[in-house]
């Protein structure tokens, strides 16, 4: 019993460091060293710690297994925790063949900032709207642009830093000093 224990504190000790080490990464691109640097230390201790039991019982293949199961379902884990964390901005950019001035005026309606300009692809000229928001609120701008013309193109890019402009926020529209 205590080596199946042993193999579960080893599987979630894993879950644990690896779902850390990607929020690390991301609020260290984000630009929050010091953050990144306390998650840093959490993930460390967890991963040294993990490891040492594993390798303190190297005899019981179950331990490695799990070692690396761990591994996996972190990745997952902290995938899944990013994507519900939604930090951060995004810009997006939007091609619709669908009436784009009226679209620019309907999300502006909606508060969001939007910048215009004429672009030059295979078939002529297109007006590309940008588009720049917090991340949790991409589902619902998605929403209306499908809504809008499905076969939109839309380019989604992250956006490390900002400043100035407007910045769309649930509820109301910010302008940003």
């Amino acid at each position: 019993m205590g080596a199946f224990i042993g193999s579960l504190l080893i599987f979630f000790a894993r879950i644990v460091d690896v779902s850390v080490g990607t929020i690390r990464i991301i609020v260290l691109v984000r630009g929050k060293r010091f953050v990144a640097a306390s998650l840093g230390f959490v993930e460390a201790l967890v991963y040294i710690l993990a490891l040492g039991y594993v390798m303190d019982k190297l005899d019981n293949p179950i331990n490695v297994v799990m070692y690396c199961l761990g591994f996996a379902a972190g990745n997952i884990v902290g995938s899944y925790i990013e994507e519900r964390m939604a930090m951060g901005l995004i810009s997006v950019q939007v091609i619709t063949m669908t009436q784009p001035r009226e679209l620019c005026e309907y999300l502006r309606e909606m508060g969001f900032g939007v910048t215009t300009w004429e672009g030059r692809g295979r078939e002529g000229r297109r007006e590309v709207l940008n588009v720049t928001l917090l991340r949790k609120e991409l589902d619902g701008l998605l929403k209306t642009i499908e809504d809008w013309d499905v076969k939109a193109f839309v380019t989604i890019l992250d956006a490390r830093a900002t400043r100035g402009g407007v910045i769309h926020y649930p509820q109301r529209s910010i302008k940003k000093k």
